[in-house]
């Protein structure tokens, strides 16, 4: 697994458990870092994931806005937590990270959905996101 993915991942978990805990995902983040700090390659990882995490909370009110829009009739509050928090990163790379193309962050969400979430998530994040990607110019 790259340290990419792996750093997508820690961006989810911290995302998710804020958004269940009520907390800022930066304050969960740095948590996690400061209790894996002595593993290897961590400053990769965290570096990358804080990027994302920094991204989201910068850029939340624009990214939640066009997954309720292009979600056809799902609101946010309806989506299963661990699945927004996935939209909420690829949303981010797709609208505001020019270094990772479009289909490379929606393959990462998708397969992030399918190890993290429901047998359909994967799916529906491919279709949320994939709409998100070819209006984007438009944007």
């Amino acid at each position: 697994m790259s340290a990419r993915t792996k750093a997508r991942k820690r961006a989810i978990d911290a995302i998710y458990a804020a958004d269940l805990r009520k907390v800022s995902p930066d304050q969960l983040l740095s948590e996690v870092a400061e209790m894996v700090a002595d593993r290897q390659n961590q400053a990769e990882i965290f570096g990358y994931a804080q990027q994302i995490v920094d991204g989201v909370i910068a850029h939340h009110e624009e990214i939640d806005e066009l997954l309720e829009t292009y979600s056809q009739g799902w609101t946010l509050e309806r989506m299963p937590n661990v699945d927004r928090a996935i939209l909420r990163v690829g949303a981010w790379e797709i609208l505001f990270n020019d270094e990772v193309p479009d289909p490379v962050a929606i393959s990462e969400a998708v397969a992030a959905a399918k190890e993290l979430s429901t047998d359909d998530s994967g799916a529906f994040i491919n279709g949320l996101l994939g709409r998100i990607s070819s209006t984007r110019k438009a944007l």
